[in-house]
């Protein structure tokens, strides 16, 4: 178990970063001001850092209160059959309400020793699947009205990839994470298989403890990051990359038919290559299937590029950069190949 001791050297040395960052871009870039970096840096990193701070207070206080079972209970036969336990189902809950919160229960049962490396991995992996439905909402009524039935079979295809590759990692958890050899760390911390329930002041006293140090911790890694990864995005680095990568890539596997539709995917946010694909299809450029392929392609070039913009700055934020930088391209990886895989299947027989 980590100290609960405040580095407040690191600390000082995270904000000195930034603050120098910052100030060479305010006087060097003209894309780049006062306003803006409040609104597009200061306002998204304090709704970041709230929100791994309520993850982190939830699994502890979930913990302590021997809520562990209750929180989940939806999701229990499917983490009992993987071995993964209650703590890693309990964070599977939160990850349908905020994927940080979720996150930050898992480094913090990770850190006390109650979960193992690989039980975090795969919970992290597993998480995609309510990360799905979060943002659900949002693209599906972006979707259907711009492609209509093409807009239909892309979503089921990428659910169906979710759903595929989330029955994977719960079967390789049920082979890999044997319940006589699953995390001896779980029966020394539950040996009685029932969390023992402590008195509410002891509780918020160890969590006064054990907080401002894990959430500083978190703070040193996320404020460099996360301004560094904003700079380059306001300078057009991971615009030029899609641009790159787009011209070397659909002229060589896309069809021209369909180029049109992957650039926009690339250059602009999603919104714009769905449009110009419904555009395509209606005029009888691109057909059906045509179109679902040529949207599915987008989703596979431009998505990791979008990933490494807006989610490395959380996951080696909160993970620390190694480990984060592992789960973030290991679960692109695998997001990506279930695409493929189903994509390919659809190219067969659709």
């Amino acid at each position: 178990m980590k100290q609960n001791k405040i580095n407040y050297r690191n600390l000082g040395f995270s904000v000195l970063f930034t603050l120098i960052c910052l100030i060479f871009s305010l006087i060097y870039f003209e894309k780049i001001s006062l306003a803006l970096c409040i609104k597009k840096l200061g306002i998204p990193l304090f709704r970041l850092i709230v929100f791994i701070s309520i993850g982190l207070f939830a699994g502890q206080l979930i913990e302590s209160l021997g809520w562990t079972r209750q929180v989940a209970v939806l999701a229990r036969p499917f983490f009992r059959f993987s071995n993964l336990g209650n703590k890693c189902s309990a964070a599977f809950t939160t990850a349908f309400i905020s994927g940080a919160s979720a996150n930050a229960m898992l480094l913090d049962f990770y850190e006390d020793g109650k979960i193992s490396r690989m039980q975090l991995f795969l919970s992290n992996f597993v998480n995609q699947f309510p990360a799905f439905f979060l943002h659900l909402p949002t693209t599906l009524f972006i979707i259907l009205p711009l492609t209509g039935k093409a807009g239909l079979l892309y979503l089921i295809i990428t659910f169906l990839a979710t759903v595929l590759r989330t029955s994977c990692f719960l079967v390789f958890g049920r082979l890999y994470l044997k319940k006589h050899n699953n995390d001896q760390i779980q029966i020394q911390a539950d040996p009685t298989g029932k969390d023992e329930k402590k008195d509410i002041s002891a509780i918020l006293s160890k969590i006064k403890l054990k907080l401002p140090s894990r959430i500083t911790n978190i703070i040193i890694w996320v404020l460099p990051i996360y301004t560094f990864v904003f700079i380059l995005n306001l300078n057009g680095f991971f615009d030029y990359l899609n641009k790159s990568m787009s011209h070397f890539i659909t002229l060589t596997i896309i069809p021209v038919q369909s180029f049109s539709v992957v650039i926009l995917s690339f250059a602009a946010e999603f919104t714009s290559g769905f449009a110009a694909a419904g555009a395509l299809m209606n005029a009888g450029v691109l057909s059906m299937k045509e179109t679902v392929i040529a949207l599915l392609l987008g989703n596979i070039l431009a998505f990791p590029i979008r990933a490494l913009r807006h989610q490395l700055p959380r996951y080696m934020g909160i993970f620390s950069p190694k480990m984060g930088l592992q789960l973030l391209l290991s679960g692109q990886l695998f997001r990506i190949l279930s695409i493929i895989f189903l994509g390919t299947l659809y190219y067969m027989v659709g």
